[in-house]
């Protein structure tokens, strides 16, 4: 095999870098970071990374010569461009990777909602101390919108509090014993009309951006919380607001907006109940390394033919269920 050239763009250090040289010892490996990303994918042969820069995708696929892309993070839309989609570039995600640091924030955000912790944090600035009303996640009847990496490790860590899971994914097969209703996308209004607490999994497709909007927050059961760890154009982000200001929705938390960060005019700074995490369940003092592993041993598949993990079907957006 004639000498690959190997681009990253996620934050790796001189040791990941040697790790990664150690499968392909031949080739020619890019630390290009995002100051460099749109400058060296052109004459790439396989990319790992997250652009979060314009990359001319247009030109890469017409160049001819990037023959894999393996993103460093679940979701897909920073790479699936119509042309990469229509090239034969393979594609493969990170899905599952960071998915225990992701279902731990999502669990916390949740209790932080039950247990109102920001109405109590609040107080402790004003010096009051007066007991409110509280929620239980223990017995709640939840709901989970996608059942990937995040959404299976998000029931594992739900069972515990003797819960009872719905979920909907768009291939509803496979269902873990702690879920007690798994159905298709179809299923969704019926989740939303049951779920006390929903947690959003999925990623930004053309079928699911704006999924969450007006209509679905009103199917949504009185009272109920919205936790999105996904990505923020799911939802509807003026619908959000409206349910939390009328009451229809308890309380929300987001580690993903519609735009990051918000503007500073969005209605969500000022959105009551509303916890706003910046785009960090993803974080780990392991991340990198995890990512780095999980790359090598793609790389290994990759050069000795054998099939990928996480690869994405293109079309769809992420990767379909696969035998490992």
């Amino acid at each position: 095999m004639p000498s690959l050239k190997i681009v990253l763009c996620y934050p790796v250090e001189p040791k990941h870098i040697a790790q990664i040289q150690a499968v392909v010892p031949a080739a020619t490996l890019i630390n290009a970071g995002q100051e460099r990303v749109a400058q060296e994918l052109p004459t790439a042969d396989i990319f790992c990374g997250h652009p979060k820069v314009a990359v001319p995708w247009d030109a890469v696929v017409a160049k001819g010569q990037l023959r894999w892309i393996q993103s460093s993070a679940a979701g897909l839309d920073h790479c699936l461009v119509p042309a990469v989609v229509e090239s034969e570039i393979l594609v493969t995600s990170a899905s599952g990777v960071l998915a225990n640091q992701v279902a731990e924030h999502a669990l916390g955000l949740a209790i932080a909602c039950t247990r109102r912790l920001p109405l109590f944090l609040e107080q402790q600035k004003k010096r009051e101390f007066v007991r409110r009303p509280t929620r239980d996640l223990t017995g709640a009847t939840i709901g989970v919108v996608g059942l990937g990496g995040v959404g299976r490790r998000m029931v594992e860590m739900l069972a515990p509090f003797n819960v009872r899971i719905l979920a909907t994914d768009y291939f509803p097969y496979h269902k873990p014993d702690a879920v007690h209703f798994l159905g298709g996308p179809e299923t969704l209004p019926s989740v939303l009309e049951q779920a006390d607490i929903l947690f959003l999994c999925v990623p930004l497709t053309p079928l699911t951006r704006g999924m969450i909007d007006a209509s679905a927050i009103a199917t949504m059961k009185q009272g109920s919380i919205l936790i999105n760890m996904a990505r923020g154009l799911l939802i509807e982000e003026n619908a959000l607001v409206d349910a939390l200001q009328s009451g229809h929705l308890d309380s929300a938390a987001l580690d993903v907006t519609p735009e990051e960060p918000p503007a500073a005019k969005s209605r969500l700074w000022n959105a009551p109940r509303l916890i706003i995490t910046p785009h960090v369940a993803g974080q780990s003092a392991h991340r990198i390394d995890a990512m780095t592993h999980f790359y090598c041993d793609n790389l290994q598949r990759y050069l000795s033919g054998h099939p990928l993990r996480n690869a994405v079907d293109k079309r769809l957006g992420f990767p379909p269920p696969q035998v490992s």
